[in-house]
């Protein structure tokens, strides 16, 4: 009798050491535990993993080439920014000399006039889709920043013509949530703004930048650098709405304070709409031999 208690607590014992070991961190399966995978140890393996997701996606669809858009997350569609204009306006009627008001009407007409933006953003992706031999082939495809504004109406474009297009989402303030007008398979999530810079140009056969903001800069420079030092191939660069952009960078001073050399002004074509910036980049690959299908 003693002997058998002995042995029940023996193993119940060893139960216990054996419920102690498989529920340590520790013998979780590498990929099921989130802490470490989490872990700063394990950051290369997250830079691989947010790369190869789309990548491998990116190549099941036969997606040889993009052309890339950028612009603002916040340029609204016509009739959604006169919308709102109007309901500053109803506002003002009440408290005519507030100052708040004021300035949010100013911002308001300034929306309502870029819309025009948005407009040729839209228009531009339905140039891109319509150059497929098929709305199947990927060839060339539109890619654009996942999010809403601009790149909703470049998106919105390619969907108008039946055409797949990708968008490369990233967690921010403003544009959390992808667009709905991006092919559900080609919509990608992620984690690190390096990665996702890396996919915006490793097939990119142009860079189409509309009006915007930091972000917006932000690529633009990072490619203009790029090109710059010869880390990547020249790719023409059109910037669309000529008065915007020259109100917010001057080229040719830094051209005239030579911090750049005069030949760098040549990767920047400036241009007003959809149709001129796609003829832009279809010249610019025919005068390079470098042709798009």
């Amino acid at each position: 009798m003693k002997k058998d208690i002995k042995e029940n607590s023996n193993t119940v014992k060893k139960i216990e050491k054996i419920e102690k070991i498989i529920h340590d961190p520790s013998f979780v399966v590498a990929e099921d535990d989130k802490n470490f995978i989490c872990s700063d140890e394990a950051r290369g393996v997250r830079l691989q993993l947010d790369y190869l997701k789309a990548e491998v996606k990116m190549q099941k669809h036969g997606i040889d080439h993009t052309i890339v858009v950028f612009g603002s997350a916040r340029i609204l569609e016509f009739d959604e920014a006169m919308q709102k204009l109007k309901q500053i306006e109803v506002k003002l009627e009440d408290s005519p000399h507030s100052e708040t008001l004021l300035g949010e009407l100013k911002k308001a007409e300034s929306m309502v006039r870029k819309s025009v933006y948005y407009d040729e953003a839209r228009k531009f992706g339905q140039l891109v889709g319509e150059s497929g031999k098929t709305p199947e082939d990927c060839r060339v495809t539109l890619m654009t920043g996942g999010g809403p504004g601009i790149m909703e109406a470049a998106n919105r474009g390619a969907q108008d013509v039946g055409a797949k297009s990708i968008g490369l989402n990233i967690e921010l303030a403003h544009e959390q949530f992808p667009n709905p007008y991006i092919t559900p398979e080609l919509c990608f999530q992620f984690r690190y703004f390096g990665i996702r810079k890396l996919h915006f140009m490793q097939r990119a056969r142009a860079l189409v930048i509309f009006p915007g903001g930091f972000g917006t800069m932000d690529e633009l420079f990072e490619i203009l650098t790029l090109i710059q030092t010869k880390k990547s191939p020249a790719i023409p660069i059109v910037m669309v709405g000529k008065e915007y952009w020259n109100r917010i960078i001057n080229l040719e001073f830094l051209k005239e304070e030579d911090v750049i050399a005069s030949h760098d002004l040549d990767m920047v074509s400036y241009v007003e709409n959809a149709q001129e910036a796609w003829d832009t980049i279809l010249q610019w690959h025919k005068e390079h031999q470098t042709p798009l299908f």
